[in-house]
């Protein structure tokens, strides 16, 4: 069983007796691909936030009341996060697809900023075979993944959007129609 813990001072999320599928659904996945964990109604950004992961035996309901579960996950358990985020980040390579599309939209953007529409119109023209929401999805991992890396930065209006705005901006449909307020563009640092 695994056990986990999320820390972004000063708050606090655990979860007791995972199973492995669970923990690369709920935590692990998300966080190498670096998506946001949800838990305990709360979105924790692998950027902001710590994670600790400790894999041991399942913890009885009274080993867990009063604030005891992680103390006791702790004391009959290993701490195993790099371990496990090593692992899950050899299963989840990127697709050759997305290397490609990153390469690309990085020469591109070198040579003038981006909307996030003509992303997925690039995303088109290097995977016609794919479907429209996957060409979409394939257009946001690698506008996602390119901005952690600190290769792009998005804009709206011109001005430099925050880590913190990068989210919203690429959750809003408006912004990948490019119409209106939302329009947002990419230029490479």
């Amino acid at each position: 069983m695994f056990h986990v813990e999320l820390r972004h001072f000063p708050r606090v999320a655990r979860a007791f007796n995972l199973g492995r599928e669970e923990l690369d659904a709920r935590i692990l996945i998300p966080w190498v691909t670096g998506t946001a964990v949800e838990m305990d109604d709360r979105r924790w950004a692998p950027e902001r936030a710590k994670l600790a992961i400790y894999e041991g035996r399942a913890l009885a309901s009274d080993e867990l009341g009063m604030g005891r579960g992680w103390s006791n996950a702790g004391r009959s358990g290993e701490q195993v996060t790099e371990r496990l985020l090593a692992e899950t980040k050899q299963r989840v390579k990127a697709p050759p697809a997305l290397v490609e599309l990153k390469r690309e939209l990085l020469a591109r953007c070198g040579r003038a900023r981006l909307g996030l529409r003509e992303i997925v119109a690039l995303a088109e023209t290097e995977q016609p075979s794919l479907r429209a929401s996957e060409r979409l999805a394939l257009a946001e991992q690698a506008v996602w993944e390119l901005l952690h890396a600190g290769q792009l930065r998005l804009l709206r209006d011109g001005a430099p959007l925050g880590n913190e705005d990068w989210q919203p901006a690429l959750l809003s449909w408006g912004s990948w129609a490019g119409e209106g307020p939302e329009a947002i563009f990419v230029e490479a640092l």
